[in-house]
């Protein structure tokens, strides 16, 4: 009387018995399995061979797009700090926000960058950083917990840059839990700045803006 087994069982079977193959070696090389690499049946042994080179291949590629991420940051930290220390440098006060879009334009390749401040000290109040802002300006900047990244929508912002631009990063400006300004970064490419960018060095950027900038407030 033949008993007949089920897939589960056999393979629950093989789980519990971890040296069966040991004992019947020769059932290795009969067992015959299809390869979708190959596209004809192959041994078991070939079989495992196949699925750990594909596991490597793609341990190999994750790898790779480690180390080329740790690449990258590892150039914008650079920047960043290079930029930093363009601000430091920074002769005077009234110099410190063109020494700040200039270098963002420079360091980082970006096509546009400009900025406005709002409630500086008399000092500052004829410069092109103090020029007007809206309500509605203001009240969006005061809106943002994090850069908006994204399409240009005929935001007001968008307009402080030259003609022509497609996306923009725009970035508040805070003195402890007051927002003052909006730091605004342009470019042609729709994709520059995308809605689903990282953002944390452009965190890293308004926050040294910020700091960089809280001198010329009254």
């Amino acid at each position: 009387m033949t008993t007949h087994l089920d897939p589960d069982t056999v393979a629950q079977y093989l789980i519990d018995s971890p040296h069966f193959f040991e004992e019947h070696a020769e059932l290795l090389a009969k067992i015959r399995l299809t390869s979708p690499l190959l596209g004809r049946a192959v041994s078991l042994q070939e079989r495992q061979m196949e699925v750990l080179r594909e596991k490597i291949k793609v341990q190999d590629l994750r790898l790779a797009d480690m180390v080329r991420n740790a690449q990258e940051n590892d150039a914008i930290t650079h920047k960043l700090h290079t930029w930093t220390r363009s601000l430091l440098l920074a002769r005077n006060d009234v110099d410190l926000p063109h020494t700040l879009v200039d270098g963002l334009r420079t360091t980082f390749a970006v096509p546009q960058a400009t900025l406005r401040i709002w409630g500086v000290a008399d000092a500052y109040a004829h410069t092109w950083f103090a020029a007007p802002a809206s309500d509605d300006a203001k009240i969006f900047a005061n809106g943002l917990s994090l850069p908006f990244c994204g399409s240009n929508n005929d935001f007001e912002a968008a307009s402080w840059l030259e003609a022509g631009v497609q996306s923009v990063a725009m970035l508040p400006l805070r003195n402890g839990s007051t927002t003052f300004g909006l730091l605004v970064l342009g470019s042609p490419d729709p994709q520059r700045f995308s809605a689903d960018m990282a953002t944390d060095f452009l965190v890293q950027i308004g926050e040294t803006t910020s700091a960089a900038l809280t001198c010329l407030l009254e």
